[in-house]
């Protein structure tokens, strides 16, 4: 695995920027940086992420098969330390976000074996947090 990597850069639609803002900040635990009335940047794992407002749109989800769930395309999230993956689920339920995928073991015992969960953010985008046991297998065939 790489190391010292630059961050990434994501920009995604929000119709509710209010509502949103706050979920990343208050939820997901975001630091904010910049912002506008149509914009806000925030410290996403140490990645910046920009919502931006765009009119709600009603396109169908879309999902592929993986290890037997219904995994909702696009997602996207990041890969935290095994050890912080339990405590962050935790507070995404006790939060009473609802989970898309609950948290579990994929590929359990395999190459790649990773726990995994999915949920939405209050604009429908899906986010998906995974951790390895073995970091290493990260990118692993």
């Amino acid at each position: 695995m790489k190391q010292n990597t630059p961050p990434f850069h994501l920009a995604i639609p929000v119709h509710n920027l209010k509502d949103c803002r706050e979920f990343y900040r208050e939820i997901i635990g975001c630091k904010e940086g910049r912002s506008s009335d149509h914009w806000v940047d925030f410290d996403f794992f140490g990645h910046q992420l920009v919502i931006h407002f765009k009119p709600k749109d009603e396109t169908d989800l879309h999902t592929n098969p993986v290890d037997g769930k219904s995994v909702p395309v696009p997602h996207y999230g990041v890969v935290l330390a095994w050890e912080e993956f339990k405590p962050f689920a935790d507070r995404i339920r006790d939060a009473g976000i609802p989970f898309i995928i609950e948290p579990y073991i994929r590929f359990e015992g395999q190459v790649g074996e990773q726990a995994t969960m999915f949920f939405n953010d209050p604009s429908g985008n899906a986010l998906e947090f995974k951790a390895f046991k073995n970091m290493d297998q990260l990118f692993a065939n």
